[in-house]
């Protein structure tokens, strides 16, 4: 068995050792082992999931040897989940799994403390009743859930959580954090040390741009009452005033300077969204408080004292040109910054726990300092019960997405799927399911989507015939190139919430393979 660091180096470069391990520390749970089901869990067992338990209590049929890469002919007649399970187990065996030969319908109504053991529950294929019940469970314990649903051609998922709170959200873009216009004693003293006017032509194009910056802020607010370029014509002359500082044409530290001029005009402070996190009620800790909230505590004390308004300093510097002396004297200035308010924010963090009554090390010292890295770009998601959307849906959303040219497909399969599971529970079938009545079903379903718009506030809205007809055309198939695409994106999903990286949709996921379009519809 190859060593774990050479086995998943690929991804532990994405997510680190700390991911990996919550990785390999996981329990998950699938209901049902469909193509769906089958495609999320392979990716996560390649991905080496600590442990998997599969519920399906179906046999392979004849129908499953064309979509379901896990089953083959040898497995006719056989228990599914045994099958699927013990393919997934020949993938990697440093994944501990395991099957149950039950329908999960039968064990969501029998045994709903089951779910307890689990870290996450896939939950795929299921139809709005057993949703609901499984949500209701889920949250109760604080089992996380995702739900994926394959049929015809679209699909959904949709995450079900109370709150996800998230240290390393890594954005794909974000402000280097230079504090260019508000540097600290070390950093305008370095600044200070070095002569913009130096005659020497190697010494002047080695100057780093931060240095260029901080001084160049300094010359302007003294002849500008203090305060740093603000309309879009100051911020032009200030570039200008860069550019005239250019000793020769060929200076790649000021065209450096210039083109990062905008982080010198970005606001000083913490973001609008920062500031709801540290306003939020769960930020007013208690003994039951998780880590997160309680650094969110220390982190609000940091920022109205030590932090001046700021939160602590990142550390880090971007690649520049410059000479080596100078860069390296650079990256110490900031890292010392940031151990520095880290040890402060630490001493905050035990001092809370300490006055909740926790043991003041409770939370590890890497945690504290990656929340204090990464203070800046701290995500908190919670997501509404399936039952609540369901049950006080927003009429003035799905209005907004019916009547949208770009969304009324989209929004429209994630109503025909619920109007599809209505009428399953009327008729004992999926519309379409069986060869013959196809122009019955159609009507049918017409009528029964017609009466969900009704119950969701949209009446007087209609979907098209085309949309309708072709969801009776699906039949409840499961196809398994979009199965592999819902999987695909189900298991992303469930990696964000167990390494608590990245940030997962806030919205329901709806593929439609006949456009192929993926969108986002933010109803919960």
């Amino acid at each position: 068995m190859a060593e774990p660091k050479t086995k998943y180096d690929r991804q532990l470069r994405i997510w680190g050792e700390q991911g990996q391990a919550a990785l390999e520390k996981a329990s998950i749970c699938l209901l049902n082992c469909g193509p769906t089901g089958s495609e999320t869990l392979k990716n996560l067992v390649l991905g080496g999931v600590g442990s998997i338990t599969i519920v399906d209590g179906s046999k392979v049929e004849f129908g499953d040897l064309g979509n379901n890469f896990m089953v083959d002919d040898s497995s006719l007649g056989q228990s599914k989940a045994k099958c699927v399970c013990s393919f997934l187990q020949e993938l990697n065996d440093a994944v501990k799994a395991k099957f149950i030969e039950e329908y999960p319908e039968a064990l969501i109504d029998t045994n709903p403390s089951f779910f307890s053991q689990f870290t996450l529950v896939v939950a795929t294929q299921l139809v709005e009743e057993s949703m609901v019940k499984l949500d209701r469970i889920c949250r109760q314990e604080n089992v996380m859930l995702i739900f994926a649903r394959s049929y015809g051609l679209t699909g959904l998922v949709r995450i079900c959580v109370k709150e996800h709170t998230v240290i390393e959200s890594k954005p794909d873009h974000f402000l280097d954090d230079l504090r260019l216009n508000n540097p600290w004693p070390e950093l305008r003293g370095f600044a200070d040390a070095i002569d913009l006017n130096v005659q020497d032509p190697v010494a002047h194009k080695h100057i780093p741009y931060v240095v260029i910056l901080v001084k160049m802020a300094d010359e302007w607010k003294t002849s500008h009452g203090g305060t740093l370029p603000s309309t879009r014509e100051q911020k032009r002359e200030f570039k200008e005033l860069l550019k005239a500082r250019m000793a020769a044409t060929d200076e790649d530290n000021y065209k450096e300077a210039i083109d990062a001029s905008f982080k010198l005009f970005a606001p000083q402070g913490i973001s609008s969204d920062l500031q709801q996190i540290i306003n939020d009620s769960c930020a007013e800790v208690g003994s039951s408080s998780s880590d997160f909230w309680v650094m969110v505590a220390a982190l609000k004390e940091f920022i109205a004292n030590e932090g001046g308004g700021e939160v602590p300093l990142e550390g880090s510097i971007p690649d520049m040109t410059s000479s080596t002396e100078h860069y390296v004297n650079l990256q110490k200035i900031y890292q010392a910054k940031s151990e520095a308010d880290y040890l402060v924010l630490e001493e905050r963090v035990r001092n809370i726990l300490k006055k909740i009554g926790r043991d003041p090390h409770s939370i590890p010292k890497a945690t504290i300092k990656s929340f204090s890295k990464n203070a800046r770009k701290l995500k908190v998601c919670r997501y509404r019960s399936i039952e609540d959307e369901y049950n006080n849906p927003s009429p003035a959303e799905l209005h907004k997405y019916l009547t949208d040219e770009d969304y009324s497909i989209a929004v429209g399969f994630y109503i025909l799927l619920r109007a599809v599971d209505r009428y399953a529970a009327n008729f004992n079938h999926f519309p379409g399911q069986f060869d013959g009545g196809l122009d019955e079903d159609i009507s049918r379903l017409k009528t029964t989507a017609v009466s969900l718009l009704n119950d969701l506030g949209c009446s007087g809205l209609t979907l098209t015939e085309d949309l309708i007809n072709e969801m009776c055309r699906f039949g409840a198939a499961e196809l398994h190139a979009v199965a592999a695409i819902i999987g695909g994106i189900a298991s992303q999903e469930v990696i964000k919430l167990i390494t608590k990286q990245f940030v997962p949709m806030t919205g329901t996921f709806a593929f439609n393979a006949i456009d192929h379009k993926s969108q986002l519809l933010n109803l919960c």
